[in-house]
């Protein structure tokens, strides 16, 4: 099946596709699925895309990073996911962390942590989401407040992935406006092993390497140095991370989506029932063509999306990050869907590993912000309607 080796793409972006492709097939989707039975974590392919230089491929040269952006990430995680081995910790550690530390960290936050973040020695987790506050990042409750030269943070976060292979987490925190007494958000660089910084797993259906965590941060003590950035510049820094992210999880969704629907052709091409293979039939053809249009019409928004926000352009960026994320939720579920669908009882079994995905295809609708959300962004921000909250 053909995938996007055209002239929007340079041959260096060309090249790069097709070396991290032929990583991805080396382990495929029984490396993925043998390390989630076995409990463990994907450390192999994860030391040898950060040897290789794919982990830091968007990260700054001075610091052991290609000196790229998330047009190049983006094409390694979508690429590892069409191979069956999506590495979610990317869009995690060197998207969202890396990004915001290269781009507003101090200088010792930057020979600490991206140097790691590039080599794959280093992993961050980033943490925002809260019980109550859901994807209203207006409502987090977890503070931070001086304390002399210290900050002390307390609050708790849900559905933070890694924690438990992270050496720190990036957290999501407030603090409160000398001037007019109003909380602002801020980000905190929180090692693992922080006194007061406690994590419980919490029990998932879905089937993945990484796992999910909520945390609780009880009169968590940190240095000033913990600070990320600008005091004052908190927004700007915490969307400077979200769009990156939103980028990366079109990736994995269209990673996903190629990957099953690589599956269903294959399958559809070889499987005979009657006279002819089933795909010869347009009950079976349309609709994995459809699925295929939808793939490459989000690869397309995700691609413009990196390239803005690569250029500088934050609110264009955003809105072709929110478009893309949607997008690719949206074509991802309906490939998986298909795919099984093709597959009919084999669809269900573990030898196709299709099944595992029905459930895995879902977080690139809900996560990291619902398409509810983004329909809420994009109304309100793209088509100037009201809000209605």
């Amino acid at each position: 099946m053909s995938t996007a080796r055209t002239a929007l793409e340079t041959e260096e972006h060309q090249a790069l596709r097709a070396a991290v492709a032929a990583l991805g097939k080396r382990y495929g989707r029984d490396y993925m699925t043998t390390v989630i039975r076995e409990g463990t974590h994907t450390d192999e392919l994860w030391a040898e895309a950060a040897k290789l230089g794919y982990l830091g491929v968007n990260l700054p040269e001075e610091y052991g990073g290609g000196g790229g952006g998330m047009a190049e990430l983006s094409i390694v995680l979508e690429e590892f996911g069409a191979a069956g081995s999506p590495l979610l910790m990317m869009i995690v550690s060197p998207a969202i962390c890396g990004t915001v530390i290269a781009r507003f960290g101090t200088e010792g936050q930057k020979r600490t942590w991206l140097p790691g973040l590039a080599d794959g020695s280093l992993t961050m987790a980033f943490g925002i989401t809260e019980p109550d506050a859901g994807s209203n990042s207006h409502r987090i409750t977890t503070t931070a407040r001086r304390d002399g030269d210290d900050w002390v943070l307390t609050g708790r976060k849900v559905f933070v992935s890694g924690v438990d292979i992270a050496d720190a987490t990036l957290i999501v925190g407030r603090t409160e406006d000398a001037r007019s007494g109003k909380l602002k958000p801020c980000l905190f660089i929180v090692p693992r092993e922080s006194p007061g910084f406690g994590r419980n797993q919490i029990d998932m259906e879905l089937h993945a390497p990484e796992k999910q965590f909520e945390l609780v941060l009880d009169d968590v003590r940190l240095p000033a140095d913990a600070l990320v950035g600008d005091e004052d510049a908190g927004l700007l820094q915490l969307f400077a991370g979200l769009n990156p992210e939103r980028i990366m999880t079109a990736a994995f969704g269209i990673g996903m989506g190629r990957f099953a629907l690589s599956r269903a052709v294959e399958y559809a091409r070889t499987r005979q029932v009657w006279k002819d293979p089933i795909g010869a039939h347009q009950a079976i053809a349309h609709p994995l063509a459809t699925a295929h249009i939808d793939l490459e019409l989000s690869r397309l928004m995700m691609q413009k999306a990196a390239r803005l926000y690569d250029e500088g352009d934050d609110i264009g960026a955003g809105e072709a990050a929110n478009m893309a994320k949607y997008a690719a939720g949206e074509a991802c579920v309906k490939a998986v869907d298909q795919a099984v669908h093709t597959l009919g009882g084999n669809g269900l079994t573990r030898e196709y590993g299709l099944a595992s995905l029905i459930t895995a295809s879902r977080v690139a609708r809900i996560a990291p912000v619902s398409r509810e959300m983004i329909l809420n962004y994009v109304s309100h921000q793209s088509l100037g309607l009201p809000k209605s909250y």
